[in-house]
């Protein structure tokens, strides 16, 4: 489904730009909606990227604590700002979205990592999140 790759890759976009600007995701989400409404050059943000970012900004104490918690050897601040924020685009949507299959939310993921980062990251992505797949019943508490 292309429409959702799309939402999947701009949600990361997002928190990628707010985690560089050191601000909120909710803010940086309201830059890109209104930029997208006074420039018709910019296509409109869908309402699964807003979904995205949204449901993460809900739960993104418990989505740090959880890559901080089972990212053996890597703090949050150390790992490739990247990677940081595809895992907590694909922890936000494997823990808390049902709609999604785990196989897809991981395989995008993986995909983001192979278009964005390093070598090393698509399997790092990909063990982290199948960790939280095997996880996941016990994982949604906040």
């Amino acid at each position: 489904m292309a429409a959702r790759n799309t939402a999947r890759k701009r949600a990361f976009q997002i928190l990628f730009e707010a985690d560089q600007r050191d601000t909120s995701a909710r803010e940086v989400l309201g830059d890109w909606i209104r930029h997208a409404r006074s420039d018709d050059r910019q296509p409109p943000v869908s309402e699964y990227t807003m979904e995205l970012v949204e449901g993460y900004a809900d739960h993104a104490g418990r989505i740090d604590e959880l890559i901080s918690s089972y990212a053996v050897g890597w703090t949050l601040d150390r790992m490739p700002v990247v990677d940081r924020n595809i895992l907590r685009l694909g922890t936000y949507e494997l823990v808390w979205v049902d709609g999604t299959p785990d196989a897809v939310v991981i395989d995008e993921a993986v995909q983001l990592a192979k278009e964005f980062s390093t070598d090393d990251s698509p399997s790092f992505v990909n063990g982290l999140l199948a960790r939280f797949k095997d996880l996941k019943p016990s994982l949604r508490r906040d």
